[in-house]
């Protein structure tokens, strides 16, 4: 195939038949392709014809997409939240997936609320609040162990005299408190109870 006027952004397809490239036309290929003004526009907001080509841009307040296109830059996906966020009038308020969590200074990430510390857990007066990670829990306090007793679970005393994790001398009585221990000397011995001579 010959092209007597030649295709100057194109090919020769047949006797002075060209294809052009995108973004060209006419007879020999030598024209810039306006895409701005094809229908539908190649670019939501505005658009701006270049050599062989075109850009699109979006108006302030928005962000070019891939697919040319133009989202609110104060989308969810914009704003980069660690748990998630919701849109509210236009505005993008990052959230936390549980009371026990907060808002960190940037805005984006979730802190810890100790409410073992600042008082916002309530534990029975045998347990005692352990913090977690965006919550927190009640455990046993020392000398207490979790039984299931009489259809609930309770924090029942640990006779530490029948387990034998006592530190009594060997020359001591062993009794058992609430939560705990003591040691007594056996007649004939004195001392703390955990030392007899």
């Amino acid at each position: 195939a010959t092209c007597g006027h030649g295709c100057k952004y194109g090919k020769c397809m047949g006797p002075n038949k060209c294809k052009c490239f995108p973004g060209f036309t006419g007879k020999t290929c030598n024209q810039d392709l306006n895409e701005c003004g094809l229908k539908p526009r190649p670019c939501e907001h505005r658009c701006m014809n270049t050599h062989g080509s075109y850009k699109c841009y979006c108006l302030n307040g928005y962000m070019l997409m891939p697919d040319g296109t133009c989202a609110s830059s104060t989308t969810c996906a914009m704003v980069n939240c660690q748990y998630g966020c919701e849109e509210v009038q236009g505005q993008v308020q990052c959230l936390c997936p549980s009371g026990g969590l907060q808002l960190g200074p940037n805005g984006r990430t979730c802190i810890d609320v100790d409410e073992c510390s600042t008082g916002k857990a309530v534990c029975s007066y045998n347990r005692r609040c352990i913090n977690t990670f965006g919550s927190f829990y009640c455990k046993c306090q020392l000398g207490f162990e979790l039984k299931y007793t009489s259809g609930r679970y309770n924090c029942v005393d640990v006779n530490e005299c029948l387990t034998n994790t006592h530190r009594c001398s060997l020359h001591a009585e062993c009794l058992n408190t609430q939560g705990s221990f003591q040691c007594r000397c056996k007649q004939g011995y004195r001392g703390s109870g955990f030392d007899c001579a």
